[in-house]
């Protein structure tokens, strides 16, 4: 709300999706005025497309944001109405949990917190462009023309830059379905200096659940134990968690798309961007997979008081009529009646090596982008760049050095950096087999690796930090115990199971710290190369690169020399992280910085002993 003409905001976060919540809450509670200014107020906080949070990689960013004292997790155990832990057959760096969310609720409790953040004030209006003088962030305009200054501008513009929808031979600008579209923004931040580039994703129609006929489809029920992706329980609705089910399309499916395929937005060359490997249209998949004669569709509901399923695998840019027909051509959809089409839209975002790794744009002071506008997909990804590049607009604001999260401590310093550092041509997804650490980067271990820095940085209570320190303390206890107990005769080849039955653990050791306790015995032997293998990583985060190093007089090979020069790294991981960067290279460049500095000490000392002689 602006209470007055002469309103004074430090910092202003255009958008309210994810990433946009996620960075004004995280400035608000550090102390930082602020202000998030949405087109509309009603669709803060809300998930356009799928009901779901979490899933591999994910959900590792989703504990991550958490750790750092972000909104995401905790929101969305107020509201999931099914929860369950993917790859549980595997080992603890995939398993991942995956939540879907009621969506009404999960709107109404995220803008809840928005309203009631101290320090944080809402607007609805368009922001039609972002102000500078010379280099200095100086505010923002709207649509409904008022100029409000401020010092820092954090972009969290989505699918909304110049957004055009496709549904069939229709195309209409929008931002999303039944929002209008920035049409001005992006010309405001090219004349900034910034460069754009042109992406493309969509989302999947909704049917009604009782026109389904569950008796030719599979249930996947939701696990009822007391999961959650907070570290601390929060209030929730008592009710009873709600199932999904499962079908696959059809060779009937297929050919009825094959036949109406000429009238695809994406087939016929309507849409310009480019769009997502990892979650492709129906139409895209068939072209890319011509041999399958069926597709995995999953029936989602989208919250406890509404009728509607979100189709999840059927995501296109048909016309309605054809995608109704295409609906029922799915075994259990005989008779589906859907309530809203599917579509593709099309929008601007950045070529995000313009980024530096604080998700700032150098050239302009105080400018920070974040979220789907830097070229990612899914709410996770944004939520995470949302809460870094908040915390950073503050830490900018307050005269305070960035925070800059390395690949070795997180997901998210993967995600910042493959974003800053290789740029995408594609709309970007988290996956696991993006970190090279992963290992040490599961999901249970985000608090372990993160809190301190949330801790440090004023998001994360100190007594979350406390009780974590508390935990490892009875961890490392009890693998002391068990380590002594495998000396004892009989017991050196036993299960851990049947070691707990014989010798039972210290009272109030709960299940949740005995399941850590177990992962580390089976894992033990791999996390020692882990250990070696991300202490060498943290070596290499901590060698600085000068800005203006000399690529070209290094004797390394032309590629890496090229690569290097292009991608400006800050240390030798992001370097290393480079594609067609070696470990020789990375070994020849150490070496070269290691005498750049003596030479550079030595000159030093030179200089100050004529000074002072």
């Amino acid at each position: 709300m602006l209470r007055s003409r002469g309103d004074d905001f430090e910092l202003i976060v255009i958008g309210g999706g994810h990433a946009g919540c996620e960075a004004a809450l995280a400035a608000a509670r550090l102390g930082v005025r602020t202000l998030l200014i949405s087109p509309n107020l009603d669709s803060v906080g809300h998930m356009p497309c799928n009901c779901s949070i979490g899933g591999p990689g994910k959900a590792h960013l989703v504990s991550e944001i958490d750790a750092l004292g972000g909104e995401m997790g905790r929101n969305t155990d107020r509201c999931f109405t099914h929860i369950r832990v993917l790859n549980a057959a595997k080992g603890p760096a995939v398993q991942a949990l995956r939540a879907q969310a009621d969506k009404a609720l999960y709107r109404q409790t995220l803008k809840q917190a928005l309203e009631t953040q101290p320090g944080l004030s809402l607007w609805q209006d368009m922001v039609s462009g972002v102000q500078a003088v010379g280099d200095q962030i100086t505010g923002v305009q709207t649509a409904a023309g008022l100029n409000l200054p401020c010092r820092a501008v954090v972009v969290t513009a989505g699918t909304f830059l110049n957004g055009l929808i496709h549904l069939g031979e229709v195309s209409y600008a929008a931002g999303r379905a039944g929002e209008f579209a920035a049409t001005s923004l992006t010309a405001s931040l090219e004349a900034l200096g910034l460069t754009f580039q042109r992406f493309k994703t969509g989302t999947v129609p909704r049917i009604l659940k009782s026109s389904l006929n569950f008796s030719e489809l599979t249930v996947q029920p939701s696990d009822q134990r007391p999961l959650r992706f907070h570290h601390s329980p929060v209030r929730r609705p008592e009710r009873q968690l709600l199932a999904c089910w499962i079908s696959r399309t059809t060779p009937e499916t297929h050919g009825l798309l094959r036949e109406n395929l000429h009238l695809s937005a994406l087939v016929a060359g309507r849409i310009t961007g480019t769009g997502p490997r990892y979650c492709p249209s129906i139409e895209a998949k068939l072209l890319r997979f011509p041999d399958r004669d069926s597709h995995l569709v999953f029936l989602e509901q989208e919250g406890w008081d509404t009728e509607e399923i979100y189709v999840q695998g059927l995501s296109n840019s048909l016309p309605p009529a054809v995608q109704l027909e295409m609906l029922r051509s799915v075994p259990g959809l005989a008779r589906a009646e859907m309530i809203r089409p599917g579509y593709a839209i099309e929008y601007d975002c950045v070529d995000a090596r313009q980024l530096d790794r604080a998700l700032a744009f150098p050239p302009v002071t105080g400018l920070y982008l974040a979220g789907q506008v830097n070229g990612t997909s899914g709410y996770e990804e944004a939520a995470a760049q949302g809460l870094v590049a908040g915390l950073n607009a503050v830490r900018f604001l307050r005269d305070l050095p960035p925070v800059q999260i390395s690949r070795a401590q997180g997901y998210l310093g993967v995600l910042i950096d493959d974003l800053v550092t290789k740029g995408t041509d594609e709309p970007y997804r988290m996956l696991t087999a993006r970190a090279e650490h992963r290992l040490s980067l599961g999901q249970n271990s985000a608090l372990r690796r993160l809190g301190p820095l949330g801790r440090e940085t004023g998001l994360l209570p100190a007594e979350v930090m406390e009780r974590v320190e508390g935990e490892e303390r009875l961890v490392a206890a009890e693998l002391e115990r068990l380590r002594a107990l495998r000396t004892l005769p009989g017991t050196d080849s036993l299960p851990y199971a049947q070691l707990l039955s014989a010798y039972p653990p210290p009272q109030g050791f709960s299940a949740r710290l005995q399941a850590e306790v177990e992962i580390r015995l089976r894992y033990e032997p791999y996390w020692e190369q882990a250990a070696q293998d991300l202490r060498r990583a943290l070596h290499l985060s901590r060698v600085r690169i000068p800005c203006d190093f000399p690529y070209a007089e290094t004797p390394l090979r032309r590629e890496a020399r090229e690569r290097l020069a292009q991608a400006r790294p800050d240390n030798l991981e992001q370097a290393a992280a480079l594609p067609g960067v070696t470990p020789a290279d990375i070994a020849t460049l150490e070496a070269w910085l290691r005498r750049r500095s003596q030479h550079v000490s030595r000159e030093t000392y030179a200089g100050d002993s004529e000074e002072e002689a």
